[in-house]
C-alpha cells in the first residue's frame, strides 16, 4: 500500500519537472543558429541549404514547430497543419517555420525524412523548413 502512494505522488510531480519549452510570451525565443544544413531553399527547381538563425525571425507572426526527424512526427502534427491551412493566414504577415531535428531520426530513415521535407517545401514554398543535423535547437530550446 505504501509503494502505491509513493508511485502516485511521484507521478503527480513529474509533469512539473519536464518543461516543453523555455519560451516567454511576448519575448524573443532564445537565439539558435543552425549551420549544418540549415534552411532548405528551393529555387529554379533545385534544392540548397543556407545557415539559419532564429534572430532572423522578427517581422511576421509564426508558428514554430520543432519536431523529430521521424515519419510519425509529421502524422502527429497533421491536424495542426490542416488547421493552419484552413485559417488562410496572409502570407505577407504569417509564416510556419518547421525545424526538423534529423539528429533524432531512426537510423536508416534519413533518406525518407529528407524526401518528405523536400516534398513539403515544393508543396508549400512560402513555409520555412530547417534541417537541424546536430540537434542545436533542441539543446538551446
Amino acid at each position: 500500500m505504501r509503494i502505491k502512494n509513493v508511485v502516485f505522488a511521484l507521478a503527480l510531480t513529474l509533469p512539473g519537472v519536464a518543461a516543453a519549452h523555455a519560451f516567454v510570451q511576448g519575448e524573443r525565443v532564445p537565439a539558435v543558429g543552425i549551420n549544418d544544413d540549415g534552411e532548405l531553399i528551393w529555387q529554379h527547381d533545385k534544392f540548397s541549404y543556407r545557415p539559419w538563425n532564429s534572430a532572423r525571425l522578427p517581422g511576421k507572426v509564426r508558428v514554430i514547430q520543432h519536431i523529430a526527424g521521424r515519419s510519425s512526427s509529421k502524422e502527429k502534427n497533421a491536424a495542426l497543419i490542416e488547421a493552419i491551412k484552413a485559417a488562410g493566414f496572409p502570407r505577407d504577415r504569417y509564416q510556419t517555420t518547421t525545424l526538423v531535428n534529423t539528429d533524432d531520426e531512426i537510423p536508416g530513415t534519413g533518406m525518407f525524412v529528407r524526401s518528405s521535407i523536400r516534398n513539403n517545401k515544393r508543396q508549400y514554398p512560402w513555409s520555412q523548413f530547417i534541417v537541424d543535423n546536430q540537434g542545436s535547437a533542441k539543446k538551446v530550446w
